[in-house]
């Protein structure tokens, strides 16, 4: 190991012990620019089971303890440890209803090889419903040179929320299909995603009865359908960026559930499993999984579908 990951390794460990971390592996490894990282898995515990842990991977010239950097690494960790909490920490939902997975990206941005003047991460999402399915994404997010200029470092503990976020919203309009074997998918990360006036990104403009359903669906897919009831956390700050909210309006709107009989609470009310009525509303949901698939079934796209990206 270098001196350079060696520095990183340490603290990375440090800083992933102080969010109640532990690193269970750190390997060696390669961007897709050719340039050494490393790989971290993260987990709640040194005895996780494979489904129960993170991967954090990070350029080894990467200095986690800078002034500019320490604070945002430190804020990742402690999302990361309560999304470790979850029965399916790497599963999100997407407005339209669709429950995903997301594996394989490969940190951090390279440059397009395309020609574009653009940054790009590679990765996957994979749909989880329950019945596993074949049908995924593999993604290519490109971020412009504007955009470049807003986020503080290439690497994931940055620009991970933003990515997936970029790639739920380029879904749910359509402009992504998932498929059971095919080619990388672009998905542009443009200055559209943020306001400078108010310096944070802004994917959907959501009201509180979206925001409940989506809370819903949440916690129906991840907890009802794949987690086997477990809690899962509804107060996660990527999804109030996804739906441009607070983490305060989150709560409310988790509190509105409660009330309604919907989910229950855990000892910290961050986290709910559901109620036998909202997994009674399983016909629901499953029409509505079915109406956003078939909406992703897009026929704009056969320049991808024979091979005619490159990114």
């Amino acid at each position: 190991m270098s001196q350079t990951a060696t520095h990183l390794n340490t603290q990375i460990v440090a800083a992933a012990n102080a969010a109640g971390l532990v690193v269970l592996a750190s390997q060696p490894a390669v961007s897709l620019a050719g340039n050494p990282t490393t790989r971290f898995t993260l987990a709640l515990s040194a005895d996780a089971k494979p489904g129960q842990t993170l991967q954090l991977e990070l350029s080894d010239t990467f200095d986690a303890s800078a002034p500019e950097f320490a604070q945002q690494t430190g804020l990742f960790l402690a999302e990361t440890a309560n999304r470790l909490r979850n029965p399916r920490p790497n599963g999100f939902v997407t407005l339209s209803g669709i429950p995903l997975s997301y594996t394989n990206f490969e940190w951090p941005f390279h440059e397009s090889t395309a020609g574009a003047d653009t940054s790009v991460v590679h990765g996957q999402i994979n749909l989880e419903d329950g019945e596993a399915s074949a049908l995924h994404a593999k993604i290519a997010a490109a971020m412009t040179v504007t955009f470049r200029d807003i986020v503080r470092a290439p690497e994931q503990p940055f620009a991970e929320s933003f990515i997936l976020n970029a790639v739920r919203k380029t879904l749910d309009q359509g402009q992504l299909e998932l498929v059971k074997s095919g080619n990388r998918q672009p998905v542009p990360v443009t200055t559209r995603y943020y306001s400078p006036r108010h310096s944070k990104f802004v994917f959907n403009d959501t009201d509180e009865p979206q925001r409940r359903h989506f809370l819903a669906a949440k916690t129906f897919w991840l907890s009802g359908v794949l987690g086997n009831g477990a809690p899962v956390w509804l107060l996660d700050p990527r999804d109030a960026q996804y739906l441009n909210a607070s983490v305060a309006e989150l709560k409310l709107s988790v509190e509105a559930l409660a009330h309604e009989g919907l989910i229950t609470l855990s000892p910290d009310p961050a986290f709910a499993a559901p109620t036998a009525q909202l997994l009674a509303q399983r016909e629901q949901f499953q029409a509505t999984l079915s109406a956003a698939l078939a909406f992703v079934k897009p026929t704009f796209n056969e320049s991808m579908r024979g091979g005619h990206t490159n990114m």
